[in-house]
């Protein structure tokens, strides 16, 4: 699932590193999370797969000055920028991620609780507009809410229901939290999105009640719009921290 998903790790802790919030080995530590190992496959220079701390020196001594989510979906390749084969591998797993300066592209491969990260030649994406998927991400929270309350989501998956009302309650502490060096506002943004995604995912999974074809339509219409504002406001929360 999204809310976890290792990509996020590495984007903004590789940001962290990179900006001097912390050392290589915390960030290394921070993108395991409660996997049992990743690996970097196919780094310049480095023939085996790299553990998280030797690759993440590597990345920074490559010239890495920044790292980029990307969460495309067909349709919506969201954070991709070329080339097709990088853009074709991150759409199938999902997630990947992408590092200005060498330009290039990690994607992962789950493996049970482990994930190998293979990398391929990436274009950094145009930075994204954080207050722009902010404000579009709670639009379509609305939306949503309204929408699904009209098709009595209540009845449907009364955890849903719940989970709608109780998201503007997720603050700090919350295990959202991004990296030392983002803005409060970035944090309270990606934990919305992650949670938006989760809901999404839950809800998804089948049609429930759905009286009518329409209705189940209908259903899925207003969860996938609150998934792709999500999607874009996660990218954009999770863009390296400007400092000034």
């Amino acid at each position: 699932m999204l809310t976890t998903s290792a990509s996020v790790r590495f984007t903004v802790w590789t940001n962290a590193m990179l900006t001097g919030a912390c050392d290589p080995d915390t960030a290394a530590h921070k993108i395991l999370g409660d996997d049992v190992g990743h690996h970097v496959a196919g780094l310049a220079g480095h023939p085996e797969p790299a553990t998280l701390p030797v690759a993440l020196n590597l990345l920074r001594a490559a010239g890495t000055t920044q790292a980029h989510l990307a969460l495309p979906v067909p349709g919506d390749p969201i954070g991709l920028a070329g080339p097709p084969a990088f853009n074709e591998a991150a759409l199938e797993t999902g997630e990947a991620v992408v590092l200005t300066g060498p330009e290039i592209g990690l994607v992962p491969a789950y493996v049970g609780p482990a994930v190998q990260w293979a990398v391929l030649p990436a274009a950094s994406p145009l930075p994204a507009d954080f207050g722009e998927a902010d404000r579009g991400l709670r639009m379509a929270l609305i939306d949503a809410a309204e929408s699904l309350a009209a098709l009595e989501v209540a009845k449907w998956k009364p955890e849903v229901a719940d989970a709608l009302i109780d998201i503007r309650k997720i603050g700090r502490g919350s295990g959202d939290d991004l990296a030392p060096g983002y803005e409060p506002r970035a944090v309270k943004t990606a934990a919305t999105a992650r949670r938006c995604l989760a809901i999404a995912d839950a809800a998804l999974e089948d049609d429930g009640a759905a009286v009518t074809g329409a209705e189940a339509d209908a259903r899925r219409r207003a969860l996938l719009e609150l998934a792709a504002a999500a999607r874009r406001a996660l990218v954009a929360a999770c863009a390296p921290p400007v400092h000034t």
